[in-house]
C-alpha cells in the first residue's frame, strides 16, 4: 500500500473505501488526522449511526478535524509529519452545492492548489455516483456531475488511485490510462 503523498480512494455504497483509507492512513507511520466532511444533524438517527461506525472503527490516539467547508484552508496547515485522511469529498460537496458555477469553480481550484502545494500526506474518500441512472431533478444532476470532475481532478494530483468495489481495492492509477493523454 503506497500513497505517494496525495491518495485517493473511491467506489460506491458500502464498498470499504472508508476502511481501506483507514488501513492506508494506518500504515503511514505518521500522525493521522481525520477530518470528517460532515456535520451530525440531532434529528437525523441514521446519518448519526453511520458517523457512530466510522468513530468507532479509529485509533483513540488519531486526531479529529470537522471541516464541513474550508478543506483547502485544512490542508495547507497539515505539515510534512501529517497524514490527512479526508472523509468525504461527496459530503463535503454537499455543503457547498449551492455555490453558484464561478464560485464553485474557484473552490474546486482551490482544493487542487491545496493538494499541489502540502507537505502533508492526504488521503481522500470519495463516492462514486456516476454509475447509475441520471437523475431525474436538477440538483441531483449537479451533485453527480460536480462530484465526477471533483473526483477526476483530484485523480490527476494523487499518486495512487484506489477503486474499492465489493471489498477490494485497486490502484487504476498504477493499472490504467489517462483518458486524453492520447496514448493507446
Amino acid at each position: 500500500m503506497d500513497c505517494r503523498q496525495i491518495c485517493l480512494v473511491t467506489g460506491p455504497a458500502r464498498s470499504g473505501k472508508s476502511e481501506w483509507a483507514e488501513a492506508l492512513a494506518t500504515h503511514s507511520g505518521q500522525s493521522v488526522i481525520y477530518i470528517a466532511t460532515s456535520t451530525l444533524d440531532p434529528a437525523d438517527l441514521d446519518w448519526q449511526k453511520r458517523v457512530a461506525l466510522h468513530r468507532d472503527r479509529r485509533p483513540p490516539h488519531w486526531h479529529l478535524q470537522e471541516v464541513p467547508i474550508a478543506l483547502p484552508e485544512a490542508i495547507l496547515v497539515a505539515t510534512a509529519g501529517d497524514c490527512l485522511l479526508i472523509d468525504s469529498l461527496g459530503t463535503w460537496l454537499a455543503n457547498l452545492l449551492e455555490q453558484d458555477d464561478v464560485t464553485w469553480q474557484v473552490t474546486l481550484d482551490a482544493l487542487i492548489a491545496s493538494l499541489r502545494q502540502t507537505a502533508a500526506t492526504v488521503i481522500l474518500v470519495s463516492e462514486e455516483t456516476g454509475w447509475g441512472v441520471v437523475p431525474a431533478y436538477p440538483l441531483g444532476r449537479l451533485f453527480r456531475d460536480r462530484l465526477g470532475t471533483l473526483t477526476r481532478q483530484v485523480g490527476t494530483v494523487a499518486g495512487a488511485v484506489y477503486l474499492v468495489v465489493a471489498g477490494y481495492a485497486v490502484d487504476v492509477k498504477a493499472l490504467g490510462k489517462e483518458v486524453g493523454a492520447g496514448d493507446f
